[in-house]
């Protein structure tokens, strides 16, 4: 349909139900409760963080913080600490970078550690199903909920904190937000520089679970059965709270 014949058409829709033929659209009102954009804004970031992790706790999440230099040895301890099995990662820079993938590869050798590669399709979805232990970093934490937002992309597989037993999430302190407004708002600022959304964005808010059957609670339903925060305080947040 060509400009003219849209013109007419939009006009004729226009004129049926009485309304004016508008060519641009109308202001954004402004907001009658801003909630949404100021919940939890005013918290210094130490309490910020303490109220995350107060949440985190209510519903089942474990929660190690370490330091950036301590970051491997600390996720090393950690899955040591689990029964023995395989163990999963994305292929993330940032696990690289901090030096986990190496440290993990050492300690248990290369068969036992998988890193996701989109090269290779369904072979990752057939070690991870395997797999006791997937670990992913998250793109920030979310307060009000005691989330984190995952973010797919080729290297960054799905399964990873699906479908093994035990889920663990690197979380640097400085990503942790008030609430889902703030990340919006973040992938708005990336878009307008022109960077491609993620092909699909996850909030996790705890272990895997329901009790849909007589009020029960049962935990690694359809998913996890734990799942591990390792907060990297990469800010000096966590000065009150114990490291590892």
């Amino acid at each position: 349909m060509d400009k003219n014949n849209r013109d007419e058409f939009l006009k004729s829709i226009a004129l049926k139900y009485g309304r004016e033929v508008k060519t641009a659209p109308d202001p954004i009102p402004e907001w009658v409760v801003n909630y949404p954009r100021t919940r939890l804004t005013d918290l210094p970031r130490n309490q910020l963080l303490s109220n995350y992790i107060d949440y985190c706790k209510t519903v089942g999440i474990d929660i190690q913080i370490t330091t950036p230099e301590n970051l491997a040895r600390t996720m090393v301890e950690l899955t040591s600490s689990y029964t023995e099995g395989k163990i999963i990662l994305n292929d993330d820079q940032r696990l690289h970078q901090a030096g986990i993938t190496q440290a993990l590869i050492k300690q248990f050798g290369e068969d036992e550690i998988w890193v996701w590669d989109g090269k290779k399709g369904r072979a990752n979805l057939a070690f991870a199903a395997t797999a006791n232990i997937g670990i992913v970093h998250a793109e920030c934490g979310l307060t009000e909920s005691g989330s984190i937002v995952l973010e797919s992309s080729p290297n960054y597989g799905r399964s990873v904190s699906l479908l093994p037993k035990y889920t663990i999430v690197v979380l640097k302190s400085s990503t942790v937000l008030p609430r889902m407004h703030q990340y919006a708002v973040e992938l708005d600022k990336r878009a307008l520089k022109g960077e491609r959304a993620p092909s699909v964005i996850n909030v996790i808010s705890g272990p895997s679970s329901t009790a849909d059957i007589e009020l029960i609670k049962v935990v690694g339903v359809h998913g996890p059965v734990g799942i591990t925060y390792v907060i990297v305080d990469d800010e000096g947040s966590c000065a009150d709270f114990t490291h590892a």
